[in-house]
């Protein structure tokens, strides 16, 4: 007798871990699910837009341009190849070049719906994108703190070239990491981002 109720003790512990274990998966989900909502949210709102402004004052883009066409065909092993290729590419963006006025102004009618997305608990959980909201948002205050964003000292110029290579380099790779979510889950969704990949020339 004992050998069974010590047999049925097991087993409900077996069933109640397995249980909790399938909760815990579904939580996991649920929490991704959101998380990946918001981040659809930030590309809407400021992310896509960002990338063609950047991108057209890139003098190397070409480098890096057939790792951002994406296709709906894109295997997982062909966006880990792009992905490598964009966290190994240098990035020269020069604060000479691209038009710091218009940015900024982009960035701080944007700065409110940047400081919601820090703010949100569920960033925390997400270890790559949340440098990128914290590198845009000491991009703006670089430049907001500025009289003025043309004729800068050689110095300045060259802080906020590297400012603007973090931001642009963060960008481009979470743009990557989100395209591989929209192409496994929302594939509609995927085909609309594509009519208007800020790297395709015929978008």
């Amino acid at each position: 007798m004992l050998i069974i109720v010590t047999g049925v003790g097991c087993f409900v512990g077996v069933a109640a871990n397995s249980i909790e274990s399938m909760i815990d998966e579904r939580e996991r989900r649920t929490r991704i699910e959101k998380l990946n909502m918001i981040i659809g949210t930030f590309f809407s709102e400021i992310g896509t837009k960002l990338l063609k402004i950047l991108s057209i004052h890139d003098s190397s883009v070409e480098e890096i341009r057939s790792a951002l066409i994406v296709s709906s065909t894109w295997s997982d092993a062909e966006f880990a190849r792009a992905r490598s290729v964009l966290e190994n590419h240098t990035y020269n963006l020069d604060s000479c070049t691209v038009p710091m006025d218009d940015l900024c102004s982009f960035l701080k009618d944007h700065k409110g719906f940047l400081l919601v997305m820090l703010e949100n608990p569920q960033m925390i959980e997400h270890d790559s994108f949340t440098p990128l909201l914290q590198a845009l948002y000491h991009l703006s205050e670089e430049m907001i703190t500025r009289e003025q964003l043309t004729d800068l000292p050689r110095t300045d110029c060259a802080h906020l070239s590297g400012d603007l290579n973090r931001v642009y380099r963060l960008l481009i790779i979470e743009w990557l990491t989100y395209m591989q979510y929209l192409n496994h889950h929302y594939p509609y969704l995927f085909s609309l981002a594509m009519r208007r990949n800020p790297f395709d020339k015929d978008a």
